[in-house]
């Protein structure tokens, strides 16, 4: 297992940024398939960007040219910069394994946009 800690997000107005980090405990990070996943309430978590352990990277049609993640294997860290926010990217972010993740999260960050 790994312990997930993220970080970085807040109350931003549309059109601007935030970038969201996620420091990982565990020797299994850098031989995993990272990614970004969002959940509002009331409706199921939602995968938004993933990152091979080679950096190759994959994003979800409602973020794609606007999200961009990438990940430092030496530091054990994931971050997703996040361009052209939304009020509907307004979320709790959580970073995990992905496709698959861990049976744990983190805390995850809130990310609000206001219009």
């Amino acid at each position: 297992q790994v312990q997930l800690e993220e970080s970085g997000g807040g109350l931003v107005q549309a059109g601007g940024s935030l970038r969201l980090s996620c420091a990982a405990a565990g020797s299994i990070f850098r031989t995993t398939t990272m990614g970004w996943y969002r959940q509002v309430p009331g409706k199921q978590r939602e995968l938004v960007a993933t990152i091979t352990t080679g950096g190759g990277t994959n994003y979800a049609d409602s973020v794609k040219g606007r999200f961009t993640i990438s990940r430092d294997n030496a530091k054990n860290t994931v971050y997703l910069q996040m361009n052209s926010l939304k009020p509907e990217d307004t979320a709790v972010y959580y970073c995990n394994k992905a496709p698959w993740p861990f049976g744990s999260w983190g805390q995850g960050t809130q990310v609000t946009v206001s219009s």
